[in-house]
């Protein structure tokens, strides 16, 4: 699908959007628009009493310039449908609104039958907004609401079939809205890879592939270094091998730097869990639902596609990513409940519960990040525990950090790109549900100690070095969504891009 950013102006065909702000009021182009199809969108508007111009209100309009239209030929009168988004009090939008305003006008007719469609972004007085922004957003908006992943439906009937071809935003301001729009779209290139990588099946998305995948982005200027078993065990992440060694799939280190700041700057970094299915090893799970563990690997989805999309925009950074891929099977050869490994820091971990498998990769691959970069702070992305959505269910994710300034970043970032997080504790309290009587730690609390999100977070914090600022963010609960929103369609969310880009451009990218 195409999308543009041109000036405004009424189209001649097909359908258009036009934003309504809080009491039905349409702005100067609209009211241009409304004037060309006979003031129809103001009857339309009238006949509607619920439709008000809140945020997320919909009323749509068919054959505008119709039998009530403008004179034949006139501006906007062959238009076949007009969509009137409500937009709520021009104080409280955001440029989130135009996102979502995009994203769900796509969803509504991306199978309608319709092949374009235009946008006017007008921003109604009294909202703090820059027209180009707007703009910009909404066509962020539309590509990541028109995302599909349908490479395996081979039989979809015509009518379940994409049919818009072209979306077109209108502003007042497209040369800056397109100049904005640059690094946006390739956050959108960022976001789409990562969905896409969650959503393929584990008999196509499994170490060795999703290593494949990560070597891909060579192409963007990234340096990609893989670590097979045979280098891990000589580095000793004994933490990270004994999860995936009861699979035929060799485990996987994956390392990518993209160097977009000064020379020898110091990096920030990245950590993703990459369960590219997770049994449950010998604690093997129930089976209803087990087919969700593919996406036990969005942590590690979540690193590549903002490694993307920085080196995509040609941020001015040097970052890290760091992903440990692993497939966790009950096979001959798997690890045991009662075992005891030897983490790459020196450790040992007694594993009480097979299933409790991302922290144990996550602790080498946390080591090895800080040992080899130094980073300026690194932040890990997992989905780590059914407990945090227990805690925050599906629309926070949880936060835990060492430091209050990177947490405080994070949180901001989240929120302006609407990728919520939510502060959980981390003290030392939490410390006697891993103690173990055989080795240094064990890999969950004891029975009845609760707090699972809290302690796997403070199992972490073990393979954290004393000056390393870090954040633990367990998405479990928001990498995949059930239920389809304006700019998230159901499936893969790729949650965690969008904040972590956003927090480098705001705070760590040379100026």
């Amino acid at each position: 699908m195409k999308i543009d950013i041109i000036e405004a102006k009424p189209p001649k065909s097909g359908s258009l959007v036009l934003c309504v702000s809080d009491g039905g009021q349409l702005g100067p182009f609209g009211i241009q628009v409304d004037k060309a199809v006979g003031g129809a969108l103001a009857r339309a508007m009238a006949a509607a009493p619920r439709f008000s111009g809140a945020k997320g209100q919909w009323l749509e309009v068919l054959a505008p310039g119709g039998a009530a239209g403008g004179a034949k030929g006139s501006a906007g009168a062959a238009i076949r449908r007009v969509l009137l988004a409500g937009l709520g009090k021009p104080a409280e939008i955001k440029a989130t609104a135009y996102e979502d305003l995009a994203g769900e006008a796509v969803r509504r007719l991306i199978t309608s039958g319709e092949t374009d469609l235009a946008i006017a972004t007008e921003v109604p007085k009294g909202a703090v907004l820059p027209a180009a922004e707007a703009a910009a957003r909404a066509a962020l908006g539309a590509r990541l609401g028109a995302y599909r992943f349908d490479k395996y439906l081979t039989k979809l009937k015509d009518k379940d079939k994409p049919s818009l071809k072209a979306v077109s935003i209108l502003s007042d301001a497209a040369p800056a809205a397109r100049k904005l729009h640059q690094p946006l779209d390739k956050l959108a290139d960022g976001v789409t890879l990562t969905r896409n990588l969650v959503t393929e099946p584990a008999n196509v998305i499994h170490p060795e592939a999703l290593a494949a995948e990560c070597r891909k982005l060579a192409k963007l200027g990234v340096k990609v270094e893989v670590l097979g078993e045979k280098e891990m065990k000589k580095l000793g992440m004994g933490a990270l091998l004994g999860v995936g060694q009861g699979s035929d799939r060799e485990s996987q280190l994956v390392v990518m730097q993209w160097n977009g700041g000064k020379k020898a700057g110091q990096p920030v970094a990245f950590v993703g869990k990459g369960v590219c299915f997770d049994t449950g090893g010998i604690s093997i799970k129930p089976s209803a639902g087990m087919e969700e563990m593919k996406w036990d690997m969005a942590g590690a989805g979540a690193v590549i596609g903002t490694m993307a999309a920085l080196a995509g925009r040609k941020a001015k950074v040097n970052a890290v990513g760091v992903v440990a891929l692993v497939e966790n099977m009950p096979g001959g050869k798997a690890q045991r409940p009662g075992d005891v490994v030897r983490s790459m820091s020196g450790q040992t971990i007694e594993v009480l519960n097979t299933d409790a498998e991302g922290r144990l990769i996550l602790s080498d691959a946390m080591w090895y990040c800080q040992e080899r970069f130094k980073p300026r702070f690194m932040v890990d992305l997992a989905t780590l525990t059914g407990a945090i959505i227990i805690s925050l269910g599906h629309e926070h994710a949880g936060l835990f950090s060492n430091d209050d300034k990177l947490a405080e970043n994070l949180a901001a970032a989240g929120k302006a790109e609407g990728e919520l997080l939510w502060r959980m504790p981390l003290s030392d309290a939490y410390e006697e549900g891993l103690k173990s009587p055989i080795a240094d730690m064990q890999n969950i609390a004891g029975p009845g100690f609760g707090a699972g999100s809290i302690t796997a977070a403070q199992f972490l914090q073990r393979f954290v070095k004393d000056k390393t600022p870090w954040a633990h963010l367990d998405i479990a609960g928001t990498a995949w969504s059930k239920k389809d929103k304006p700019t998230v369609p159901k499936g893969a969310t790729g949650f965690g891009v969008r904040l972590l880009n956003r927090l480098v451009a705001d705070h760590y990218e040379e100026r």
